[in-house]
């Protein structure tokens, strides 16, 4: 990887966030899906740090909050018991806060569906957000006490509850049967009835599996190492928010957020 040119390397980073799997970008620039495997990391590493370096004191006053299903080696019902303790493989969620006004995803967190990486992950957006935020999950249930925790009584909160129709589903079939209701509970504060809502962090997961390849179903794409899957969110994030023109914006959602008045290139957060 040392000696890899600069261009080559380049062009490695954006057949990934192209949504590109190793071995095709392996096989569209020619290089071992090794080194690419190193320059993944170490980009994903580069945009970790500049994630944390610039989403501080986000005046964001929406903040909408869901988990993205995906797996490490294998899934779930095929660990080990010793596999479960580690929780290394298995079932792995991406938590992801998303402003639906800017687009921005200041925060994002990568682990098991459970209490301890919603602690991590509520506490998170709180110390990057500014001011008395409206906050919209979905029902589960750790997000309250979490909130809770970290907000205390500065925060305006609300779950909402999708409700879908009961219909067989069919062989093949992996979308979701029709939504009927969806029940609103207010938990803090004062939340603004027209801003309780979730569709936006749903587009966004959207976004997500059709840019990350190991997030496809149903392909042998999806990832062998947690740190691996860590570093490719973390690229893919870095480029959504800095470097990517949102196409209803015009412009990328840091800079619709104030971050940075200019379209940053990928060599820029990569480098």
């Amino acid at each position: 990887m040392n000696t890899l040119k600069p261009e080559k390397r380049m062009a490695v980073l954006r057949s990934l966030v192209e949504g590109n799997s190793l071995r095709s970008t392996s096989r569209m620039t020619g290089v071992h899906k090794t080194t690419i495997m190193k320059i993944l990391n170490e980009a994903g590493e580069r945009c970790s740090r500049l994630m944390d370096a610039q989403m501080k004191d986000l005046p964001c006053q929406v903040i909408e909050c869901d988990e993205l299903w995906t797996f490490v080696q294998k899934k779930e019902r095929n660990l080990s018991p010793d596999e479960k303790i580690k929780g290394k493989v298995g079932d792995q969620y991406i938590f992801v806060a998303i402003d639906p006004e800017t687009k921005l995803v200041p925060v994002f967190a990568i682990g098991k569906r459970d209490r301890a990486t919603t602690h991590v992950f509520v506490q998170e957006i709180r110390d990057r957000i500014t001011g008395m935020p409206q906050i919209t999950t979905d029902g589960f249930k750790p997000y309250v006490e979490a909130i809770e925790q970290a907000f205390g009584g500065e925060v305006h909160y609300a779950t909402l509850v999708k409700n879908y129709e009961a219909e067989n589903p069919g062989p093949g079939r992996y979308s979701p049967p029709s939504v009927k209701g969806v029940d609103i509970t207010r938990i803090s504060g004062k939340p603004e009835r027209k801003r309780i809502c979730t569709s936006y962090v749903e587009r966004n997961n959207l976004t997500m599996r059709l840019s990350l390849k190991r997030l496809n179903r149903l392909t042998l794409a999806f990832s062998k190492k947690v740190d691996n899957l860590r570093a490719a969110i973390a690229l893919h994030f870095a480029y959504y928010n800095f470097c990517r023109v949102h196409s209803s914006l015009r412009i990328t959602p840091a800079m619709e957020a104030k971050i940075t008045d200019r379209i940053w290139t990928l060599e820029e957060i990569a480098a």
